[in-house]
């Protein structure tokens, strides 16, 4: 007779929220009092639900070991707030053990956690750290609510006295146990991923939304933002180039079956602003990017992986980029390949969802949200809305 631990169902670990790692930038550093005997809770958006989780603690970009001293994990009833469900409160071990030693560049898995998660549950996750790291890894656009405090506060379920900031540090995935048919979707991009604009707390970036309609549609899926403000494809910006960052922020969050790359608009317009151009660097810099994406489109085959690719939105009248006629040809030049090219298994026309009928180089007035490069709340929708569904059931590539 088959026993119960024979008949239960493959499973494996899926991503069910994450961010795209960074160095932060002066102005988004955590001060070195906030690390020295200092608690973080960071409260993350899950997407995927499961009866067992674990937390990957990032020193990325650390240029010396990371000494995490104590952690927890607890459920958190109410989003931008500090306090816990103490009932959840639950301790975060590495090997046994509460205090863990994380090398320069590495990631550590947490031990597993036994506790059921709803989808769409707040988890948060609280650290203590004797000292500052040599050099702080974390993710500026977190659009969610971090509390800081003095002393060892993991095991406490109210801090009442805590300051905030609206940023991530040494965060990187929540992963849960699910069924083996059940995958995970890494977005990739720009501010426009990131959720520039949204207000803190309330889970409105589009690929939050697309997840929502996931869950509306009974689909299981788990989505991890790996949005970057200011990230171009070819080129440093605050984060490190999407060519560069795709392995370790796409490829290799548990789970993955799906990505979608929307990546260019800072190319383009960058280019723009900052140098004088010419037809040839304007030409070569179309070269270059369709170049790129199809090195994405082969690695993520190579793993498995469909590769979805989102037109660029529009974003004449931007006080940013000042684009000119030239670069709005540039733009309509490379939605056109991405669309009819044949690198993606699936095409995202976030260009058609967000563009004015009447003014094809500009976002439609409620799907603007003012600046003419960032979308609204109801742009952010229209482009949850224009992910195909289909496509995200489909499979690709090569067996992972």
């Amino acid at each position: 007779m088959m026993n119960a631990t024979a008949a239960e169902p493959p499973s494996h670990w899926v991503a069910s929220w994450g961010a795209a790692q960074q160095i932060p930038e002066p102005e988004n550093q955590l001060p070195v009092e906030n690390w020295r005997d200092g608690s973080l809770r960071q409260i993350v958006h899950l997407t995927l639900g499961g009866k067992q989780f674990r937390v990957r603690v990032s020193n990325a970009y650390g240029t010396a070991p990371l000494m995490l001293q104590a952690a927890s994990v607890a459920l958190a009833p109410t989003p931008g707030k500090a306090g816990i469900a103490a009932s959840s409160l639950r301790p975060l071990t590495f090997d046994g053990s509460a205090t863990v030693m994380i090398p320069a560049g590495a990631e550590y898995y947490s031990d597993v956690v036994e506790m059921e998660l709803k989808p769409a549950a707040d988890l948060a996750i609280s650290l203590y750290f004797s000292e500052a790291p040599a050099r702080q890894t974390g993710h500026p656009g977190a659009r969610a609510t971090t509390f800081l405090a003095k002393g060892n506060r993991v095991s406490e379920a109210e801090w009442d006295d805590a300051t905030t900031v609206t940023r991530w540090y040494a965060l990187s995935d929540v992963e849960v146990r699910a069924p083996r048919s059940t995958g995970a979707l890494v977005a990739v991009g720009d501010s426009i991923t990131d959720g520039y604009g949204v207000a803190a707390d309330t889970n409105t970036r589009w690929p939050d939304m697309l997840a929502a309609r996931l869950r509306g549609a009974k689909q299981s899926l788990g989505v991890v933002n790996a949005g970057i403000g200011g990230g171009r494809m070819l080129r440093d910006g605050l984060g490190p180039n999407v060519a560069a960052r795709f392995d370790r922020e796409v490829l290799s969050r548990a789970g993955v079956t799906h990505a979608l790359v929307m990546i260019g608009v800072n190319d383009l317009g960058g280019q723009h602003r900052n140098t004088q151009e010419t037809p040839a660097d304007r030409q070569q810099m179309l070269a270059d990017l369709k170049l790129a994406h199809r090195q994405l489109a082969e690695r993520a085959r190579a793993h498995g992986v469909c590769l979805i690719g989102a037109t660029l939105t529009p974003y004449v009248g931007s006080d940013y980029y000042h684009p000119e006629t030239e670069n709005e040809a540039d733009r309509q030049e490379l939605n056109q390949w991405i669309r009819h090219s044949g690198v993606f298994d699936a095409v995202a026309d976030f260009d058609a969802a967000l563009r004015d009928p009447a003014k094809a180089d500009r976002m439609k007035a409620e799907y603007d949200s003012g600046d003419h490069l960032h979308p609204s709340s109801a742009g952010y929708r229209a482009l949850a809305d224009a992910v195909p569904l289909a496509a995200l059931r489909k499979q690709c590539g090569a067996a992972k």
